[in-house]
């Protein structure tokens, strides 16, 4: 069955908003959280008593989410704030992340949830990446890099299994062009369609949360990526009126609520650990193998290789900020190197 069908008919999630346990006491971080799928969650959350801090670039319609959900949980213990986060600007990441460590001791789960679909072609960030790559991989790896510290600190004293990171990737990853990512046209002088340039980025947040959870192994910080499902949200507002006309009687059979069970799996169940699988992720029928290369016996190895790669970039370029002809030209020789690691280990 294909990532897109299964998505069509979920699973049945194990924990809902009905029977989530009390998460008095927990602290959530939640980007992307002033509409769609981040709205939702923080209203399970805020349900059960948690802290959760709205990362978002909106104040006012942040603002309103935060009050319509208090009224309509008036018995809540839980607390709910606004932190301002423009995943499109490097430049300002930084001072968002230092916020919020200056006014917290701990931190349980870090959702990397904001993300941007196929905007106008030739869309850019403040610092001239292709936007959702800037956005949905750049933006996220710095964000969560700031972070760590941390994490780590709370993994020490929280329950086992309890501290993660969840990036939130999509379907449109299994429809990625081989290799996913391309070092030799990361900046895209090659021009690609924008729905390619998205399932790049997408198969990249499955890339990181591996790659993530590689590194923090021995940490206690649980890294998981997912495909959140099929809805309706603001994600789609860039998408031409033809193909959301054809897009929307596939998603409109399962509601926000239902889908995004599978966040609220992800990030409450003490059942997944990095140790798991080889995937780290809780994508119905996506897996890392495969994701960017084949080669047999040797996919595992080269999928950490390159893996390894892609997240090393997504880390020098968010603390570099600007592209520069250097850093493309370097990208462009590992990717080299790694097309004739391929090549040697599959005639092996």
């Amino acid at each position: 069955m294909s990532v897109r069908c299964s998505t069509l008919s979920p699973h049945k999630p194990t924990l809902t908003e009905e029977n989530l346990p009390d998460q008095a006491g927990k602290v959530f971080l939640i980007t992307g959280a002033s509409g769609g799928i981040g709205q939702e969650l923080v209203k399970i959350l805020y349900q059960r008593n948690a802290k959760i801090w709205l990362a978002a670039r909106s104040y006012s319609k942040t603002k309103a989410v935060i009050d319509e959900i208090k009224t309509a949980h008036p018995s809540s213990t839980g607390e709910m704030v606004f932190l301002k986060l423009q995943l499109d600007d490097l430049s300002t990441i930084k001072a968002s992340a230092q916020e919020f460590l200056s006014r917290e001791t701990r931190l349980d789960v870090l959702w990397n949830n904001a993300g941007v679909m196929v905007p106008p072609q030739g869309s850019t960030t403040v610092q001239g990446y292709e936007l959702q790559l800037g956005i949905n991989n750049l933006g996220h790896q710095l964000f969560t890099q700031l972070l760590t510290p941390l994490l780590e600190m709370t993994s020490q004293v929280a329950p086992r299994d309890s501290v993660r990171v969840i990036w939130v990737s999509s379907s449109a990853a299994d429809g990625a062009p081989r290799p996913a990512i391309d070092f030799s046209n990361m900046d895209y002088h090659i021009e690609e369609g924008i729905w390619s340039k998205y399932s790049r980025s997408k198969a990249g947040n499955v890339i990181q949360a591996s790659e993530y959870a590689r590194k923090m192994g021995g940490s206690g910080i649980i890294s998981l990526s997912l495909n959140p499902g099929n809805f309706v949200t603001n994600l789609q507002q860039n998408m031409p009126k033809m193909q959301l006309a054809m897009f929307t009687p596939q998603i409109t059979t399962t509601t926000t609520t239902t889908n995004n069970n599978n966040n609220n799996n992800t990030s409450s169940s003490s059942s997944s650990s990095n140790s798991s699988s080889s995937s780290n992720s809780k994508m119905p029928m996506v897996t890392r193998s495969g994701l960017v290369v084949s080669a047999g016996d040797a996919a595992e190895r080269l999928e950490e290789l390159w893996g390894g790669a892609y997240y090393q970039w997504c880390l020098l370029r968010g603390q570099n900020g600007r592209p520069d002809k250097r850093g493309a030209k370097r990208a462009a020789r590992r990717f080299q190197r790694l097309e004739k690691l391929v090549k040697k280990l599959k005639e092996a």
